[in-house]
């Protein structure tokens, strides 16, 4: 069991060494980007799903794949502490530099980088050396419609060079609600000139939620996909053939025991993996290697992954947390929440909404609310004494 052999990488968007089970949605997504390649109209993407699920794994995959079809690319997370309007000006930024290290600049180039210089002087965003010797069209400052300038400008740079643009966004629920309904107004006017651009994005549930409210055609713009937990198949895949791999079995027993632990969530998998090669001596790996590893990385979740997320929120917030945590695992209804709590549930809404901004929580659907991390409930119930027993 040599550990420079340990196949497993638990880590945040670190790609495990077996993808099990999303076959389907990166062959989706390799049609689409085939399409726009093509000059053929293809939806963007949404993927929907709790934190640990593997959608940052696969977002980063399928830019690979559109890097291997030439297709242009810029990737990003979206940042609160940073403007919207910023972060897409710099992604663009790039874009455009990709757009234009095939041959001398042309028009179409010429003019994206315009715009964008007029876009980010009505946002005020440091542009650095783009500042210097490009003519400037006249921004609104309206972000709708100079979002959608923008793309537009992006995509007829993108045909003229006779390829297309992918965008990759991870954790689009930070997108405050001006920027949300102004990327999705873009993405429509794209779609009516069919222009070569397309958007992956990702984030927490609650997403399919905010797109609606942002822009009601949001739905006819996105293929939304939810991203789970892998079911049990695919789950002892991702466990058992990147120790295959390397020579090493696991014993019924063991794998059983992994499975039960970690509930099948990728991350999780990925982790109990990890520290039960480091934990065998020997091949097959067996139950107990298994029962020792689940305690090694139960103790690490809770010191890093859940306990970092529940220090983020103010007493106030852990106490709205306890009383959800109290009801049990899966949704709870939001007024069983408040009567926890002893408030009444226009008490406590301004709270819910802060852990939901948070990421901690998110509404399945109107009046309940459930956590979004993964087994959070289980923490708040083993490491909160008055907790502990229900």
């Amino acid at each position: 069991m040599n550990p420079i052999k340990n196949p497993y990488s638990p880590g945040a968007g670190a790609p495990p060494p077996e993808l099990a089970g999303r076959g389907e949605l990166l062959t989706l997504a390799s049609n689409s980007l085939q399409r726009i390649i093509r000059g053929n109209y293809s939806r963007s993407m949404m993927m929907l799903g709790l934190r640990g699920v593997g959608k940052t794994v696969l977002l980063n995959r399928i830019e690979q794949k559109a890097d291997i079809l030439e297709c242009k690319t810029a990737i990003f997370e979206v940042d609160p502490a940073q403007t919207f309007p910023a972060q897409i000006t710099k992604e663009v930024h790039r874009l455009l530099l990709k757009l234009d290290r095939r041959e001398r600049i042309g028009v179409e180039v010429r003019r994206a980088f315009s715009i964008l210089r007029s876009f980010a002087s009505a946002f005020r965003v440091s542009m650095g050396e783009l500042e210097l010797s490009l003519s400037s069209e006249k921004a609104t400052g309206d972000l709708t419609l100079d979002l959608t300038d923008l793309f537009v400008a992006v995509g007829k740079a993108a045909k003229s060079r006779g390829t297309a643009v992918a965008m990759f966004i991870d954790e689009v629920q930070d997108i405050d609600k001006e920027g949300l309904s102004a990327l999705i107004m873009a993405l429509h006017k794209i779609s009516q000139l069919q222009l070569p651009l397309i958007i992956f994005s990702a984030g927490l549930p609650q997403l399919v939620r905010l797109a609606g409210n942002a822009k009601t055609y949001a739905e006819r713009l996105f293929v939304f996909r939810e991203i789970d937990k892998l079911d049990e198949h695919d789950a002892r895949s991702a466990l058992v053939e990147p120790a295959l791999l390397e020579g090493v079995k696991f014993s019924r027993e063991a794998l059983d025991q992994i499975l039960k632990d970690t509930d099948g969530y990728p991350y999780f998998l990925q982790l109990w993996g990890f520290h039960t090669w480091k934990k065998a001596e020997k091949s097959p790996i067996c139950l107990s290697d298994a029962r020792n590893a689940s305690r090694e990385a139960q103790r690490e979740l809770d010191n890093g992954f859940f306990r970092i997320r529940l220090e983020k929120l103010t007493n106030r917030q852990q106490m709205y947390v306890r009383a959800m945590a109290k009801l049990g695992s899966g949704s709870s209804n939001s007024s069983e929440v408040a009567d926890v709590l002893g408030i009444s549930v226009k008490q406590a809404a301004p709270i819910r909404k802060e852990i939901i901004d948070k990421g901690i929580a998110y509404s399945p659907e109107r009046g309940l609310i459930a956590f979004a991390v993964p087994k959070f409930d289980e923490y708040v119930r083993r490491t909160v004494p008055e907790l502990a027993n229900k």
